[in-house]
């Protein structure tokens, strides 16, 4: 068991009639993420109301169908690509921004996100978790015949230049695919 927690989600009790709250206890430097409290600003944990000054469509926003599995999948996501648009944290906004615009050669923001993720790795790693770095890792594996995808299906995994596309099909012995169990919400978290 981790000896603390780095993201909290809260339930309303009239869940799932109500989104839950998302925020991260670990410090984090995003452009959807509050700075000084962690919470996590993205539509899908937005109460499910019209309200055009916000942007955003009342079909973006949350409703009774969403799981747990959307609203984790709708963060990791997140994490992946920011909203510059609606900052939560301005600062990180233009950063990034510039970073992106840059293509990578303002690498202010860069260089926070690497000492941020060493900080992450170096906790987790206090407490005895593995943190996976490739996709494999990610995976869980079963043994199968013949492998379930090509190397442009992994090139297309990797949207930065750290991937140098060898891939060696024959030496893959393993398939991966994703654990479909219960993600209603329902259960305790």
């Amino acid at each position: 068991m981790l000896d603390q927690e780095r993201a909290q989600m809260k339930f309303p009790h009239d869940y799932p009639y109500s989104p839950p709250t998302f925020k991260f206890l670990s410090k984090m430097w995003h452009p959807n993420i509050y700075d000084q409290t962690g919470d996590v600003c993205i539509s899908i944990l937005h109460p499910p109301v019209d309200d055009p000054q916000s942007g955003e469509l009342p079909s973006e926003r949350w409703n009774p169908t969403q799981s747990v599995r959307t609203i984790l999948l709708s963060v990791i996501s997140l994490l992946n690509e920011p909203n510059t648009f609606s900052p939560a944290n301005v600062d990180a906004s233009v950063m990034y921004r510039k970073w992106k615009e840059s293509k990578g050669k303002d690498s202010e923001y860069a260089k926070i996100i690497q000492k941020q993720v060493q900080r992450t790795k170096a906790d987790a790693e206090k407490d005895g978790v593995v943190v996976p770095t490739t996709l494999q890792d990610y995976c869980i594996k079963t043994k199968t015949q013949t492998p379930s995808h090509s190397s442009q299906d992994l090139t297309d995994f990797y949207e930065d230049d750290d991937y140098d596309g060898d891939y060696d099909e024959e030496e893959e012995e393993e398939e991966c695919y994703y654990d479909d169990e219960d993600d209603s919400g329902n259960g305790e978290s």
